[in-house]
């Protein structure tokens, strides 16, 4: 062993015992305090989960809900629009090419909108983040606990 200075330090000089960090409580006390403890910060990891879960499920369902609102009135919106269009490219044009022309404009739109729905369904989390953290928090806490 060598000192902070670069010097040789005896080994009888260096006192090797630890002190509890609570001396007068019993071993069985201590492990019957972490052990609730343990239990306690379970159950609020549990309750905090299931809050994060619900929340997420709650925002899932709103999304869906107005995705499927605004789909059904899309949907009626675009086949009067497509009559309607196709109708009037009638007057320059074959019947059959007008409708195949706003087919195919409404398929575009349709793509793009089903990119869109893609994209923000990722945004939803099915992991329950702060718990996710906690958790990291937890096991630290409990490993100096240990010790």
């Amino acid at each position: 062993m060598t000192a902070e200075g670069g010097g040789r330090v005896n080994r009888a000089d260096v006192d090797l015992t630890m002190e509890p960090r609570q001396p007068e409580r019993s071993l069985g006390e201590l492990l019957s305090d972490m052990t609730a403890d343990l239990s306690r910060l379970t159950r609020q990891e549990l309750q905090l989960a299931r809050i994060e879960l619900r929340e997420e499920a709650r925002q899932a369902a709103r999304v869906g809900v107005q995705g499927a609102a605004g789909g059904a009135v899309a949907l009626v919106g675009a086949v009067i629009v497509a009559m309607a269009g196709s109708w009037l490219l009638d007057l320059w044009m074959p019947r059959a090419l007008a409708f195949l022309i706003v087919g195919a404009v409404l398929l575009a739109v349709a793509g793009v909108l089903v990119q869109r729905a893609k994209r923000e369904a990722k945004a939803i989390s099915p992991v329950p983040q702060q718990t996710k953290e906690t958790l990291k928090e937890d096991i630290e806490w409990a490993k100096t606990q240990r010790s």
